[in-house]
């Protein structure tokens, strides 16, 4: 067959199919013009209008037609004798999806009976442990014996460095898990949630006449949150918590749980992490939303500047002084902060390793309440750079006191002077605060690399030096006196101690540490003891069995606990204390004696937990709200004067004036007007040059309130005395803090007496403004005042210091000058001329000798102490020890007197600077001015200035 036959075949039977094709539509066609005349067709075409008409108005309700169709579907899954692998999966991952849907499914499992939840926890463990580990064994026993863990490092990682150890439930992030599948691990903890009609774990158990047992002393509302968690609603359950406690990051992380809320929990077994899911909702929003607290503040006008209510003046920035900070800000209260420290945070920052609270965690508060206006001053001692009532005086309505406890303990054993003994305050000051683990910081610590470290101790304060001590290297033992059982540490801390390798020895305690041929411990003899009947704690009392052994030490760090810091007791006669020496408040309240005055934390309670003070400073924040008795031009004036005070105090600490005296010596005039107000002669300063420099004591040369100037002289021997010194007119110091010890006692002393004044070298400043108060006194004084050698001298030329009070006061003071050298004055040391005075003294001539004041190098004071007192001259020496905070608070400045035949521990900061020289153990005092002297060298040798 030819093609063109083919193709004609071809066309045929396509024409034939178009016809039929044709025939077949025309008949369609037909029916669906009939089927279009029916009422049926009628109906559906109203119908797809409607639907058209609602999926444009509210396309929601047709999306939610399907999800109701799934969740049928879900439901029926869950009526099965149990959940299959894809259905699980399935469901997991929808769970995953952060969406709508998702949501509803985890409202929809939260509220499903129990035995629902059990089934799906068996599934997730049985089909999805292999992408979570964490599934594995989870339902058995669960919800009371099972429950999702937060993420801790292993001990052999977090043992060599300071990041955080409890990383919480954000932790497993850095497993590869998205923030999604963190919120479900979460999620699934609060599904343990019985949602308790008691509600133990918010209000704790009733105890018939004492306090609730248990419970949250911040009042969260926790079953609330946990059912806005267990509902997804993750940002309005820390919109709860914050409404009532905004700390949450802090403490969620330091409050003891066990004691607390978890303590009463009543699921049996394992508490729910409470804690835990506190803090894991603040560093939520941290990820998900970064600028939740600008956004939520962003409208916020400062209470200082609205001036509808009084000014309120909080003191101390710790846990209690944060949060009484946070609520009256936010309840439109103008607020100044002062705190004493260079940095914000309190015990939180000086006291808690950032391995367990990092410092960023306490920034984040402060920012918070900057946002709100709160305002702060940084080193500001109340009690010492001014009083209460002069917060009062410049316009502060309310002040809450929040300054901690204070003074560590120490057990005034033999040998506890020894260099090498310190206060856990101290050690975790200079850690933590001063940052002295960093090599770019100056403040030095302790050598504890590959050193024998003991902690005396077993609270948490103990855990937090230990593991410290681990970190930096060192090998460390904790001495407890009871047995493991009766440790008041957390759980917690006391198991991760444990897993990092530290040490525990129990039933023994130091009776005396021991040194060989150096100042410094190389032994502590232990008491090897034995538990008796319990005691005031109602713990089994500690008994010696007369029994010792002893171990050898490197470093002992003393964890006793804390007494109560006098320094604003002793500035406010009228305010009530215990025989603690704590603060006494009101049964049921937060005032104390002092009228408008309210207190908390450890400063009433002793040593607390961060949680029990923040407790206290939100139940003084809901007293002080209340009824205002002042019209609206009062409340004006009180805010105008109290900023005026709030920006004199904080103002930069600036120099305006710098001489060099004489070879290293420099006088500088710096910008303080708190200090010059409240300065006394004696009294001495706090300074730091700069945020990485460590903290120097400098006694005050000289002050003016009038310009709101104070003097200072320092003598560069040392890397950060050298920075000091060269520093310019126009800068400003990061922190200047004082006036700082007790003010000079000053005696009239009538008739033909004299006060005498050794100043060796650079004694002449300090001894200058205690001459001149003794001399406008009325009292005839001499001075001796020592120099190297002539090129040495300084303030002695006409129309200088020393002139300047011999010329206003003549007659009345005497001058004599010493040179070792004889260069000038008197050839030898300051001894000399004094020792000419006591022996006229005793043949009956001469002025007589009332009493010696003497300040110079150590050497020097300890020569004129001990020439003194065969003649039973009274005699003080003024002593600037090792400090590092100044006001107690570290212990570092101990000087071992002897008072009664015993051995007593005085402080430099709080008992002195000037101290009854005849009763201080020279011995065992000097050798403390040596503790880093191999530390200088190095920094020195860092700083390229050996």
């Amino acid at each position: 067959m030819s093609a063109e036959t083919g193709t004609a075949a071809e066309a045929e039977r396509d024409l034939d199919r178009y016809r039929q094709a044709a025939n077949a539509l025309e008949t369609t066609q037909s029916e669906v013009e009939e089927l279009e005349r029916t009422e049926a067709f009628d109906v559906f075409q109203k119908q797809l209008g409607l639907l058209r008409k609602r999926l444009l108005s509210n396309p929601q309700s047709v999306r939610q037609m399907f999800v109701d169709d799934g969740m049928q579907a879900i439901v029926w899954e869950f009526k099965q004798d149990e959940l299959g692998p894809e259905f699980t999966r399935t469901l997991w991952r929808l769970l995953t999806r952060d969406d709508d849907m998702s949501a509803l499914l985890l409202r929809f499992i939260w509220n499903v009976p129990l035995k629902f939840k059990r089934k799906f926890i068996v599934a997730i463990d049985r089909y999805l442990s292999d992408r979570y580990p964490m599934f594995k064994g989870l339902s058995q026993g669960w919800p009371g014996q099972n429950g999702i863990p937060p993420y801790i490092r292993s001990p052999e990682e977090r043992a060599r460095d300071f990041e955080l150890v409890n990383k919480g439930y954000l932790g497993y992030m850095d497993l590869g898990y998205s923030a999604r599948e963190v919120d479900l691990l979460v999620w699934l903890e609060t599904l343990r949630d019985k949602q308790c009609e008691d509600k133990a774990c918010e209000l704790g158990v009733p105890r018939p006449g004492r306090e609730p047992k248990g419970g949250c002393p911040v009042k969260i509302h926790i079953p609330e949150m946990l059912q806005l968690v267990g509902t997804g609603r993750f940002r309005e359950a820390l919109g709860l918590i914050e409404s009532l406690n905004p700390l949450p990051d802090v403490t969620g992380r330091v409050c003891p749980q066990e004691l607390q809320c978890q303590g009463v929990c009543t699921l049996s077994g394992r508490p729910l992490e409470i804690g835990q899911l506190e803090w894991f909702l603040p560093e939520r929003e941290k990820i998900v939303r970064p600028n939740a607290d600008a956004e939520r503040w962003k409208n916020w006008t400062s209470p200082w500047a609205k001036a509808e209510k009084p000014p309120i003046a909080v003191v101390g920035s710790g846990p209690a002084g944060l949060i009484n900070a946070y609520l009256l800000s936010s309840q439109g209260f103008p607020v100044t902060v002062f705190e004493a420290f260079h940095d914000l945070g309190g015990v939180l920052r000086y006291g808690i390793p950032e391995f367990r609270l990092p410092n960023t965690l306490i920034d984040d508060v402060v920012r918070k309440i900057r946002l709100l206006g709160g305002r702060f001053v940084t080193n500001f001692v109340v009690g010492k750079t001014a009083t209460i009532e002069d917060l009062k005086d410049n316009g502060f309505w309310r002040i809450f006191v929040g300054t901690g406890a204070g003074l560590p303990r120490f057990m005034n054993v033999p040998g506890e002077h020894l260099l090498g003994v310190m206060s856990a305050n101290e050690f975790l000051t200079r850690v933590n605060l001063m940052q002295a683990r960093r090599d770019d910081y100056e403040t030095p610590l302790p050598e504890v690399k590959d050193k024998n470290i003991i902690v005396i101790g077993g609270g948490n304060t103990a855990m937090d030096a230990a593991r410290t001590a681990k970190r930096l290297g060192g090998i460390v033992t904790i001495v407890y006196r009871r047995t493991q059982s009766e440790m008041p540490a957390r759980v917690e801390e006391l198991h991760h101690a444990l897993e990092e390798g530290i040490a525990l020895k129990v039933l023994r305690a130091p009776r005396a540490f021991e040194s060989e041929k150096s100042a410094h411990v190389c032994h502590a003899v232990l008491d090897v003891m034995e538990l008796g009947p319990p005691d005031a704690s109602k713990r089994r009392a500690p008994v010696a069995t007369g029994k010792t052994e002893t171990i050898p030490v490197d470093l002992v760090i003393m964890a006793l606990g804390n007494d109560s810091n006098p320094l604003i007791k002793n500035s406010e006669p009228d305010l009530k204390t215990s025989k603690w020496g704590t603060i006494t408040v009101d049964g049921g309240s937060q005032k104390t004696s002092l009228d408008g005055v309210y207190s908390g934390g450890d400063a009433t309670r002793g040593g607390a937990t961060a949680v029990l003070a923040a407790g206290d400073g939100q139940a003084a924040a809901r007293e002080i709200v209340g009824d205002i008795p002042f019209s609206k031009a009062e409340i004006e004036d009180m805010v105008e004067r109290a900023s005026h005070y709030t920006d004199l105090a904080g103002a930069p600490q600036t120099i305006l004036k710098k001489a060099n005296l004489a070879e290293g010596i420099v006088e500088m005039r710096i910008r303080s007007p708190m200090i010059a107000k409240s300065a006394r002669a004696g009294q001495f300063v706090r300074v730091l040059p700069t945020p990485r420099g460590e903290l120097i004591p400098l006694t005050l040369a000289d002050w003016d309130e009038k310009a709101g100037t104070i003097d200072l002289v320092i003598q560069a021997v040392g890397a950060s005395s050298i920075g000091i010194n060269a520093m310019e007119v126009g800068e400003a110091f990061t922190g200047i803090a004082g006036p700082l010890g007790q003010p000079s006692k000053l005696h009239r002393y009538e008739g033909d007496q004299t006060v005498v004044f050794c100043a060796g070298g650079l004694g002449l400043p300090p001894v200058y403004p205690i001459l001149r108060s003794h001399l406008k006194l009325g009292n005839h004084a001499t001075l001796i005042s020592g120099f190297r050698t002539k090129g040495a001298l300084f303030w002695t030329e006409a129309g200088e210091r020393v002139d300047g009070l011999q010329k206003e006061f003549g007659d009345r003071l005497r001058v004599i000058y010493a040179t070792n050298d004889g260069t000038f004055g008197v050839k030898g040391f300051v001894t000399g001329p004094l020792e000419e005075l006591l022996k006229e003294n005793a043949e009956g001539k001469g002025r007589k000798v009332a009493e010696v004041i003497a300040i110079g190098p150590p050497l020097m004071m300890r020569a004129v102490s001990d020439l003194t007192k065969p003649y039973g001259v009274p005699t003080v020496a003024s002593l600037n020890a090792i400090m590092v905070d100044a006001t107690g608070m570290c212990g570092a400045c101990m000087v071992p007197v002897t008072i009664d035949g015993k051995m007593v521990r005085k402080h430099a900061c709080i008992d002195g600077p000037e101290l009854d020289s005849h009763i201080i153990d020279w011995d065992k005092f000097l050798p403390r001015f040596l503790q880093f002297k191999e530390q200088e060298k190095a920094s020195m040798a860092k700083h390229g200035l050996a």
